[in-house]
């Protein structure tokens, strides 16, 4: 199977390279990477449109077949890995293992899912992969699940525009995972603050600051499952759309008859 890997912690990081070092001791797998050069995590999905694009070869494991690291985003690296670097197009894009929960909420923003996202959003089959904790014995556990998962998974019917988000939970460092759930997303909402401070010029700037909201979440939730001590599995579709309020809105007279021009 041929893997693209990618990430938003950088080419570097622990999470990913424990990943790829996993996958690519498989005989059966052929495994690339294309990551930032830098720390890019909550960038979501943006795109680097206003300047040049700069890619490295970097040498990572042996077993690895390539390796890239570019100055664009999480989503940057899918587009230009399938595109441009690789003389193939992969079976499958995988990003992570990120250093830190992406649960509930956190897709909306997460570099590491919009990672995986831009992989599904160009038809394939994608993963996103992250650790409560950023700790060696975790992110372990994280490669050996996702290198077992995958037959699970490539058997399974994929909804278009679709991945599979899963988190490892920080009981993984004792070797205490309960197992593995299937989910939906929590909720996960921040309790931000915004900290006002002053530079060595006196110029004020705001530093953001704050913690999840985990009280009050579903039991069929990733954030409950995780909080537990499973392994959460949770298929994340980006179709967005609201039906029943296009519904709704369809059957609206009011709507139908408003206005849209100047008398």
């Amino acid at each position: 199977m041929r893997i693209l890997l990618s990430n938003d912690d950088g080419i570097f990081a622990p999470g990913l390279n424990t990943l790829a070092k996993r996958l690519a001791e498989n005989p059966k797998h052929e495994v690339y990477v294309v990551a930032p050069d830098r720390q890019r995590s909550a960038t979501g999905h943006s795109l680097t449109l206003h300047k040049p694009l700069r890619v490295q070869p970097i040498e990572l494991d042996a077993n690895i077949k390539g390796a890239w690291s570019t100055t664009g985003t999480p989503s940057d690296c899918v587009k230009l890995a399938i595109s441009q670097l690789l003389e193939s197009p992969p079976d499958l894009v995988i990003s992570g293992i990120n250093a830190g929960p992406n649960l509930g909420a956190d897709v909306l923003y997460s570099g590491t899912v919009a990672a995986a996202m831009e992989g599904a959003s160009m038809n394939f089959p994608a993963i996103a992969v992250s650790a409560v904790k950023a700790e060696t014995a975790v992110f372990k556990v994280g490669a050996e699940f996702i290198h077992n998962f995958l037959d699970i998974f490539m058997e399974f019917p994929r909804v278009a525009r679709g991945l599979i988000n899963v988190n490892i939970p920080a009981q993984a460092a004792e070797g205490k995972v309960l197992g593995v759930r299937a989910t939906e997303l929590g909720i996960r909402l921040y309790n931000d603050h915004f900290e006002k401070r002053s530079d060595p010029y006196g110029r004020d700037y705001y530093w953001l600051s704050g913690h999840a909201i985990e009280e009050g979440e579903a039991e069929a939730s990733d954030v409950h499952a995780v909080k537990l001590g499973y392994i959460s599995v949770t298929p994340v579709t980006f179709n967005m759309t609201d039906r029943q309020a296009v519904e709704n809105l369809s059957n609206l007279k009011a709507l139908n008859e408003l206005s849209y021009t100047r008398s």
